[in-house]
């Protein structure tokens, strides 16, 4: 359905406002740059009424105009999304801290935003040896549990893309850094429906991680810690957890 056929199907609402942010999360979606033509044909919108719409994004600050006649995002989105992403963190807190008291370890929630993985939320683990992932960081997809779940869900195309873009430096010895054994990995993810990071981002450390199905933007939840502790039994009690949590919040967030 486009953007048009959903506006019509909607009661109560402004018109024009709907169109807009359709016209933004087309674009998010899309990699944040797109002509002119190109909205026209994703929204099913005329192109007089793309025009009129972008100009007054562009006005507004939440699109940009390139030298290529393209439009990207505008940095007007930034504060927006800084302080959505501090909101879904304190809401998702609750559900982390489950996590916490029932395994013992750290819990965190991680977003995909454009190429990279941005931690949105953590509860630490009690331990006083324990990780602590500071809320903001952010990291490359294909060395992380929770940049697994979330690759593991989107088609092979867009994640080829992303990678040719991103490249896959290594952080380890144990960082995966060929496309095949990645992509094999991200098929045993899909099938099993958790991804594991076994010391590819940091050295000892163990993190299994599940996407949050139906989330508003692309959500993991994982939890970490010392590879001594993170054990074969811990990870086996952790993934129906992780699942059952992942679905709390996607219901949650709706």
């Amino acid at each position: 359905m486009t953007a048009a056929e959903e506006a019509k199907g909607r009661t109560g609402g402004v018109q024009s406002i709907e169109r807009a942010f359709g016209l933004l999360e087309t674009m998010a979606e899309e990699g944040g740059m797109m002509g002119l033509s190109q909205l026209a044909t994703a929204s099913g919108l005329p192109l007089p009424t793309i025009h009129r719409l972008v100009r007054t994004l562009v006005d507004l600050g939440y699109l940009r105009q390139e030298p290529s006649r393209q439009y990207v995002l505008g940095p007007k989105l930034i504060k927006l999304g800084e302080s959505s992403a501090h909101m879904l963190g304190v809401r998702a807190r609750p559900q982390l801290a489950r996590l916490v008291d029932e395994l013992g370890e750290s819990a965190n929630m991680a977003m995909l935003d454009g190429d990279q993985i941005v931690y949105v939320a953590q509860v630490p683990s009690r331990h006083s040896m324990r990780m602590f992932t500071e809320v903001g960081r952010r990291v490359l997809p294909h060395c992380t549990a929770v940049g697994k779940a979330l690759l593991a869900g989107m088609p092979g195309e867009r994640t080829r893309e992303l990678l040719q873009r991103t490249g896959m430096p290594r952080y380890t010895d144990h960082t995966i850094t060929d496309p095949g054994e990645f992509t094999r990995q991200l098929e045993a993810a899909a099938r099993s429906g958790y991804a594991m990071d076994d010391g590819e981002q940091e050295v000892g450390v163990r993190c299994v991680a599940v996407s949050v199905p139906d989330a508003p933007a692309p959500l993991a939840i994982s939890i970490s810690g010392p590879a001594g502790r993170m054990t074969q039994d811990l990870v086996d009690r952790a993934v129906p957890l992780l699942t059952e949590v992942g679905r709390a919040l996607s219901a949650d967030l709706r």
